[in-house]
């Protein structure tokens, strides 16, 4: 199983694009993080069509597709490895994780997503949320190896 990452900015280096690489380089499923920016100045709704298009373009066509999003549901670490889990058993080649810019999603990406995952309904830097979400992919695959590393 492919994972992707397709996020709207750029990173720049930083303590957050550090931490997200720190726990990217330990992921053994082969990972990719794709960067997409609409560099037009477009009114907020429309901006938010494009960078769906940017995010769904980025993901491979067959791809389960997650979209991180405040409104979306709140699992625990467990339940996102199972949720892993039963991708990786059912075959799927490919899981892309959507990370939308400063005014998130449409509900139109929404209702094409596989599963809506929030990490609360605190507001995150989506430079955070990144690296956030590299360190729960890293959880979920040591939890399912049967590592110890969900009680350090």
């Amino acid at each position: 199983m492919k994972l992707l990452i397709a996020a709207i900015g750029r990173a720049t280096r930083g303590p957050e694009r550090d931490l997200y690489e720190h726990y990217a380089a330990r992921i053994r499923w082969p990972l990719a993080l794709r960067e997409l920016e609409e560099k037009r100045k477009l009114p907020p709704a429309q901006l938010i069509l494009r960078e769906s298009e940017l995010l769904l373009d980025a993901a491979p066509a067959k791809a389960v597709l997650v979209a991180l999003d405040r409104r979306g549901k709140v699992l625990d670490s467990e339940a996102f490895a199972g949720r892993l889990g039963r991708w990786r058993d059912e075959s799927v080649p490919d899981v892309a994780f959507l990370i939308g810019g400063a005014d998130g999603h449409p509900e139109s990406l929404l209702k094409r997503a596989a599963l809506v995952l929030s990490f609360g309904a605190m507001t995150w830097p989506h430079l955070l949320a990144r690296a956030m979400l590299a360190e729960q992919i890293y959880r979920a695959q040591q939890l399912l190896a049967g590592h110890p590393y969900h009680r350090v």
